[in-house]
């Protein structure tokens, strides 16, 4: 049984009945409370926007979007003007043509820095503006000064305020959509600048490293922290041996940043321009993945053994997933008591590159020091994950460098390398063997698909095709904000799997049990999932639940390409389903215990299986000899 559980909002009540609004002469039916902008565009009219994003609510504090309204003596912000009667707009009078002229020189006139050497040079909402409405000169003055002090002290985030337009989208997406609130609004009339919490440096405030305010900025104002420069200069090193890990997430949105539809795919032809960059191995993070469902499964098994059978009251449950680094410092942060919920596997990110150091610097006869590491990301906030200082088990940090997928596209087109164009071509061994439920992390409920994949083929013994058509579990899937998820173990279970023998005897103590899982993406559903636990609501009995701090998971990232919306998200995970189901459709595993490459590395590496010292060493964050993981605490 599935539920979508609809969590407690601040959301308006629906609207009323149908009123007749006249746009520009065309006639258009909508919702009483329906914006102008809103039924403008279900009419195919444009009107330019810069403080609207479609992740969140208006505000109406930017004013490009004003139109005439007959009857109105003054000029109105479309974006936040309800349609509750019968009425005439024009959208693109003269007067108005001429109020957003003024708009957008004003704002440039208060706008400091170099539009040619800007991060956001040619995919600036103000600088196309600017085009749009032949703005050649500056008509109000210029600033020729900076005014404010530029903060790039921490790992992930820049934050120039000099380039800030004031539109309030990364306030709000921090506050309304992240329930984070790192940012805020200080001062008074020509005075107001966004600024923190405390006005302090974001690397010192309540600041997750999500990114989700870079991806709705609309000028460069918030960027991520840009590490090109350093790979190139490895790239350019003779003495090192550069690898790269490739995530599915901004594979499956790279196309977007060389002018292709949402949602097409660039895995085979980014192995060849990752090449032609000078890497010399290119890696799937998806391997890695499969290594965190496996021992993240037998992670949460143990914990229900210990907790069902041997009676331990100290074992945390329900268990959280870890691999959103995002998601883990906003628990830090937010619920340090629930930190013991938090599974104790790293991310498959940072399980790569403690393997790369490791296993694979020895079998290639490299010295660890002179292997550079990089890790290609959807998530700003995997940069913050590779400077922890305890992500170091291999005795160097275990990722280098991380590059999103805008910082990647930059560098590929400083080479000339069309992305589209390339030839395709297939990963490097060792770490080249993915499979489907690899690559179906990178949208939110894949990592809980995955995990149940090869949880359910584990304890039953059958396939778990014979519980889900085509190993596709789908209750899971989706964009809700939080699904919920009940399933029954059957009577019959199979014999446990050689690979955990050594952990759990027999699959007895779970016949005809209920599981319940969930998913939830965005930190403010986060938190209210957490509230809810706490006040021993409907999920304070599930067992497992997968987190994502970024709306829509990986596929939303902060490092992922720009404009982000859900239908754009949504195009993004049809990409990545399609390729697990591309996976199957080739004869190919589609699940994480079946990665003939992950059962390799246990053979040859961690041979005291999953869960065993070896791995807890290299691929989780504290470890006790009980045979059952129990997180340290605070993770750094």
């Amino acid at each position: 049984m599935t539920t979508t559980i609809p969590l407690p909002t601040e959301a308006p009540a629906g609207v009323g009945a149908t009123v007749r609004a006249t746009i520009n002469g065309h006639e258009v039916d909508v919702a009483s409370g329906t914006t102008i902008l809103e039924a403008a565009r279900a009419c195919g009219i444009r009107i330019p926007t810069l403080c609207h994003h479609p992740d969140l609510p208006d505000v109406g504090v930017c004013r490009v979007c004003v139109v005439e309204v007959a009857g109105q003596k003054n000029l109105q912000p479309s974006c936040v003007f309800p349609i509750t009667q019968e009425l005439e707009v024009r959208t693109h009078t003269p007067r108005v043509a001429a109020a957003r002229r003024d708009i957008i020189d004003l704002l440039l006139g208060e706008h400091y820095g170099d539009c040619r050497t800007c991060a956001r040079n040619g995919s600036c909402e103000l600088q196309d503006l600017a085009s749009e409405y032949g703005v050649d000169h500056y008509r109000f003055g210029q600033r020729t000064e900076p005014v404010f002090v530029r903060d790039d002290t921490g790992p992930s985030i820049v934050f120039d305020p000099d380039k800030c337009i004031l539109c309030l989208r990364c306030v709000r997406t921090c506050a309304e959509l992240q329930d984070v609130r790192a940012l805020g609004v200080t001062g008074r009339g020509a005075g107001v600048r966004v600024t923190t919490f405390a006005d302090l440096p974001l690397s010192s405030e309540f600041c997750i490293n999500c990114g989700q305010c870079v991806n709705r900025c609309p000028t460069g104002a918030l960027t991520a922290m840009d590490v090109t420069a350093r790979v190139r200069a490895a790239l350019d090193d003779p003495r090192k041996h550069v690898v790269i890990q490739t995530a599915p997430a901004p594979r499956a949105a790279l196309g977007e940043e060389f002018g292709l539809a949402p949602g097409t795919p660039m895995t085979w032809q980014l192995n060849t321009g990752l090449r032609e960059l000078g890497f010399d191995k290119v890696f799937d993070t998806t391997f890695a993945a499969d290594l965190t469902i496996i021992e993240e499964g037998v992670e949460l098994i143990g914990r229900l053994y210990h907790a069902l059978v041997l009676g331990e009251p100290d074992i945390a449950l329900p268990m959280f997933t870890s691999c959103s680094p995002g998601w883990v410092k906003f628990l830090e942060h937010a619920f340090p008591d629930y930190l013991p919920h938090l599974s104790t596997c790293k991310s498959p990110q940072q399980m790569f590159g403690a393997l790369i150091k490791t296993w694979y610097a020895e079998h290639h006869g490299l010295d660890p020091a002179d292997v550079v590491s990089v890790a290609l990301m959807p998530c700003v906030a995997k940069k913050f994950e590779a400077s922890r200082p305890e992500m170091t088990d291999s005795g160097f940090a275990d990722v280098d460098f991380v590059l999103t997928a805008r910082e990647l596209a930059k560098m590929l087109r400083r080479q000339g390398i069309d992305l589209p164009t390339e030839p395709k071509s297939d990963f490097d061994d060792p770490f080249g063997t993915a499979t489907g439920s690899g690559v179906i992390f990178g949208a939110t409920g894949g990592v809980m698909e995955a995990a149940l994949r090869t949880v359910l083929e584990m304890v039953t013994g059958e396939p778990v095709e014979d519980l889900y058509a085509h190993a596709d579990i789908t209750p899971v899937r989706g964009f809700d904000d939080v699904r919920l998820l009940e399933l029954t173990i059957p009577d019959a279970v199979g014999p446990v799997p050689p690979l955990i023998a050594h952990f759990i005897p027999d699959w007895d103590w779970l016949r005809g049990v209920t599981l319940r899982v969930a998913v939830a993406h965005g930190t403010s559903t986060a938190r209210r999932v957490v509230e809810d636990i706490r006040a021993g609501g409907r999920f304070a009995g599930c067992h497992f639940i997968e987190f994502m701090a970024c709306p829509g998971g990986c596929l939303g990232g902060g490092g992922q390409p720009i404009p982000t919306s859900l239908e754009i998200r949504k195009a993004r995970a049809r990409a990545i389903y399609a390729e697990d189901a591309a996976y199957g459709e080739a004869g190919h595993t589609r699940k994480s215990h079946e990665n003939p490459a992950v059962q390799r590395l246990y053979a040859e590496l961690l041979t005291d299986g999953p869960g065993g010292a070896t791995s807890h060493h290299l691929l989780h964050t504290g470890y006790t000899a009980r045979g059952t993981f129990v997180p340290t605490g605070q993770r750094g």
